[in-house]
């Protein structure tokens, strides 16, 4: 049985991506948004918001080693984004070179991705700087800025956001079915489809997360490595659902905005959080993810930013960071 619902979790949020990657695109073009701040705001806050969720649950809930659970799955999001969400979309961009116009050269707004990746590899260093017994008067002041650098990003990204989204790339919006409104669909209909969209993608995640957890403790899995691996595993499959997607139809701003803008989300606002409603005090499991999450923020800051496209040995190592991290929990 749980195999099944395994099953069916994800063809939801594989129906909920496919809905919300359309929906965002028509609704960052009526808005007016350049393409980096619809992959790096609209598109990754909103499905950046699960795993959100379940350390802000953690924390309010306060059951013996809410602590850990909430810190694991804070630290567990950007580090499994910086990583193998990072070579999936590598690995996606080699599966379908031949129908890219661009192949593996990347077709991005350079300065959004590289504004992207330097708050994330500032912040999530900051978390990994103050994770052996930060005083309250040096970690509660850090949390605070990281929360109040999400606002200054967000003006800098709406401000510098490139080009709006050509019309004639847009697919038609699946829920509008008028003949008449299918080259223009109004607004609201572009929200409603986002919306019915995320939750699909929440709600398929949740049940995704219900199933590996009862799998986990009946495997006796500590609520520790569930925070770190299982939880940001399934709650982070409607980024790289999405961002598969995009890359394959060339829309490479949307698909790689659509992580890394979720890693300067991830490594603000909940470690942000963090610093301020925990001890801070990182597992070495958790100041292990941290680090490899960094390495792999450098890595795509040196391949993409730098470089200008996805190379086989940088997609190697995104994934040899990840495989290196669970060798390390197992062993």
């Amino acid at each position: 049985m749980s195999v099944l619902l395994l099953a069916l979790s994800f063809a939801v949020i594989l129906a909920g991506a496919l809905l919300f990657t359309n929906a965002v695109e028509w609704l960052g073009h009526r808005l007016q948004l350049g393409e980096g701040a619809v992959g790096s705001l609209l598109a990754a806050v909103g499905t950046a918001m699960p795993e959100t969720l379940i350390a802000i649950v953690a924390l309010v809930g306060a059951a013996e080693g809410a602590d850990q659970v909430a810190i694991g799955a804070i630290v567990g999001a950007p580090f499994l984004l910086g990583t193998l969400a990072m070579g999936l979309v590598g690995l996606f961009v080699y599966l379908y070179r031949d129908r890219r116009v661009q192949e593996l050269e990347l077709n991005v707004h350079a300065p959004t991705l590289e504004r992207d990746l330097l708050f994330f590899l500032a912040f999530f260093a900051l978390a990994l700087a103050l994770a052996w017994g930060a005083p309250a008067g040096l970690r509660i002041p850090a949390g605070i800025a990281a929360i109040l650098s999400y606002p200054l990003y967000v003006r800098r990204t709406l401000l510098g956001a490139g080009a709006v989204q050509d019309h004639a790339t847009l697919n038609p919006l699946i829920f509008e079915r008028r003949p008449e409104r299918r080259a223009d669909p109004g607004t609201p209909l572009c929200l409603i489809q986002l919306l019915v969209g995320l939750g699909a993608m929440i709600g398929g995640a949740h049940l995704f997360v219900e199933e590996l957890l009862q799998i986990a403790e009946d495997l006796g899995v500590e609520a520790i490595v569930l925070a770190l691996i299982l939880a940001p595993l399934a709650t982070e499959l409607p980024e790289k659902v999405n961002s598969f997607f995009w890359v394959r139809e060339g829309k490479d701003s949307l698909a790689l905005g659509n992580i890394t803008g979720a890693m300067v989300f991830q490594s603000t606002i909940p470690v942000g959080i963090g610093l301020i409603f925990t001890d801070w005090a990182l597992s070495a499991n958790a100041a292990i993810a941290v680090g490899l999450g960094l390495a792999g923020g450098l890595l795509a800051y040196g391949s993409l930013r730098r470089r200008g496209r996805f190379t086989l040995p940088a997609v190697v190592a995104w994934f040899a960071l990840y495989a290196a991290f669970i060798v390390v929990v197992v062993v």
